[in-house]
């Protein structure tokens, strides 16, 4: 078993990755600035240590304290919208700090990275599903901060010995099972979420066209379950544990589905219609996304188990409905 560092382990994404590794018996350690995470996703097990990525000495001895022989990192900024109207704040964040963690890496000898990507580096594809083959030709600064980072991985591991996965994921959904943990943002963007408040008494949610060349004229995407997100990561550590080359991969369902029938998806499993209204088209939506992750289950021997868009709504309503007002509890600590 790995002694693992995540950063921004109290996140969306990083607090399921972070329960898959205890559960899979990791020793785990988190570095968060909580800019953005949650103390209370955590469990009670997992040490906390609240620094900013930007920090390389402070990275280094979370590394080193930890004895750490990988590093999951999760710690970025993620609003494609505010990308573009921020690119300076984007690059400081995504690419400047993450070199501050692999810098840290490169200062206390640890070789294993798995980098936390984004479908956004593909930009508008030349064609659906998308694979790893693809062009990538970002049309915004979140995924060309992204892609500054893959770009720059080969020649670290040419340079210092870094072995590296880069999962590039495609649009992140659900919740835990269990409904202890779930996605709690302060200005929420996805469209699950957004579709549920909508349901439960909240703002109308805008439908950004429905006239695109689609069977119900709505945006086609792919949802990916963001515990089968989580055990990715954990696939990709096995991998270079393992001894396969360092590599990109595509992480999604392989499933399109339109904003209409996650509406209608939400509305059945609430139990009342979501309100609804139509928006104009954002500049640079494609009408479809999705991804083809045949790669991933080959080579990582990855398979999602929450595949279905009805599994994906129930679980994230458990966690909604359970936790009306998000991580809105006492501390941890």
């Amino acid at each position: 078993m790995s002694r693992v560092v995540v950063t921004g382990g109290a996140g969306y994404i990083g607090s399921h990755a972070v329960r898959a590794l205890v559960d899979a018996g990791h020793a785990v350690a988190v570095l968060d600035d909580l800019s953005a995470g949650h103390e209370q996703s955590l469990p009670e097990s997992v040490p906390l240590v609240r620094a900013a990525i930007h920090d390389t000495e402070a990275v280094r001895r979370v590394l080193a304290d930890h004895r750490a022989d990988a590093v999951m990192h999760f710690a970025a900024w993620l609003a494609v919208g505010e990308s573009v109207q921020k690119p300076i704040d984007y690059y400081q964040n995504n690419v400047v700090g993450t070199l501050s963690v692999l810098e840290a890496m490169r200062a206390a000898g640890v070789r294993r990275f798995v980098f936390s990507s984004t479908c956004a580096v593909y930009g508008e594809p030349a064609r659906v599903p998308i694979v790893e083959s693809l062009d990538t030709r970002p049309i915004n600064a979140y995924g060309e901060t992204k892609l500054a980072i893959e770009r720059a991985l080969p020649h670290l591991e040419r340079a210092h010995g870094l072995r590296w996965m880069a999962l590039r994921y495609f649009n992140a959904a659900g919740a835990h099972p269990d409904g202890t943990i779930g996605e709690d943002h302060a200005h929420e963007i996805h469209l699950i979420p957004l579709a549920i408040r909508a349901a439960t008494g909240g703002p109308s949610l805008k439908v950004f066209g429905e006239d695109y060349p689609t069977p119900d004229g709505t945006c086609l995407r792919d949802y990916i379950h963001v515990c089968d997100l989580a055990e990715a990561h954990l696939c990709a550590l096995a991998a270079l544990e393992n001894g396969a080359p360092s590599s990109s991969y595509n992480i999604g369902s392989g499933t399109p589905q339109s904003v209409r029938a996650v509406i209608d998806t939400v509305g059945r499993v609430v139990g009342t219609p979501v309100a609804w209204e139509v928006a104009p088209r954002r500049p640079g939506d494609p009408a479809v996304l999705y991804a083809a992750s045949d790669r991933a289950q080959a080579e990582l021997k990855w398979t999602p188990r929450y595949a279905e868009l009805d599994v994906i709504v129930r679980h994230a309503w458990r966690w909604h409905s359970g936790h009306p007002r998000g991580y809105l509890v006492p501390d941890r600590r």
